[in-house]
């Protein structure tokens, strides 16, 4: 990509924030969940992630960055959209690392259609579904029976949650589905000390970007937001450092939203 995203690799400073943690992080291979995955590491976490075969360059990327600041890495080939693997995802976290405190279910598929909702195949439709929706009810779902009171689900929404594009219709949908697995979910569990929150994105630039719009819209992408600009992988990060922290403690059910200014309810 041109420019290169900032994953925060010469940048993010930690501060022991998630010292003695185990974090789990889908599509980690690049974009916001290489700079997550990295940012946790320089607090103080390990870190697993799940990555497309395909993308085993980046996936290797992203664990030099995480050995790099001293942590354990592990990275997991697969796809989210298979049940099976959702399941073994939580297994070899839990046997390689000892433990999960931090799930970040971050794994997205978007295609634009420009030519409206006639054009959304089916196959595109259950791409996007399974994904976006069905890979984290799964992995959440294989989690839960491991999470300690104090744990942290953290799920990446979207703008799209709230103010959807036409060209992106069936992704929007799968973003508002987020929203509402997020409040629920965390009033289901907050008796049991665990959080589930959320981020929510304006545009940023990653490569899901070149690689599912046209070159018009990338030429022109992210100046719709007030400050006219997409944000970076690393200006993500801190909003999902900070809930899966401490200082988090009384934070659920929480949309952040981090959109360069556009304002979502």
């Amino acid at each position: 990509m041109e420019p290169a995203p900032d994953h925060g690799e010469g940048t993010y400073r930690g501060s022991g924030r998630l010292a003695g943690r185990v974090a789990l992080v889908t599509g980690g291979d690049s974009g916001i969940g290489r700079a997550v995955a990295l940012a946790f590491a320089r607090e103080g976490a390990d870190v697993a992630f799940c990555h497309l075969a395909a993308e085993q360059a980046d996936a290797e990327e992203t664990m030099r960055l995480v050995e790099e600041s001293g942590r354990r890495a592990l990275a997991v080939a697969g796809d989210v959209r298979e049940e099976g693997f959702c399941a073994d995802l939580v297994q070899r976290c839990l046997r390689e690392l000892g433990a999960l405190d931090i799930l970040v279910n971050n794994a997205a598929y978007q295609m634009s259609q420009p030519d409206g909702l006639a054009a959304i195949s089916t196959d595109q439709f259950d791409r996007v579904m399974k994904t976006n929706l069905y890979g984290m009810f799964w992995l959440t779902r294989a989690a839960l029976p491991h999470l300690r009171e104090g744990a942290s689900v953290i799920n990446t929404a979207s703008v799209q949650a709230y103010k959807p594009s036409p060209h992106l219709l069936d992704y929007a949908m799968t973003k508002a589905g987020i929203v509402a697995f997020t409040q629920g979910l965390a009033v289901q569990l907050a008796p049991d000390g665990i959080r589930v929150n959320a981020v929510a994105p304006g545009p940023v630039w990653t490569p899901l970007i070149p690689a599912t719009m046209d070159e018009q819209k990338v030429a022109h992408f992210g100046e719709q937001s007030p400050m006219g600009r997409p944000a970076q992988p690393a200006e993500m990060a801190p909003a999902y450092v900070f809930l899966a922290s401490p200082e988090a403690s009384y934070i659920t059910g929480e949309i952040v939203n981090a959109t360069g200014g556009t304002p979502l309810p």
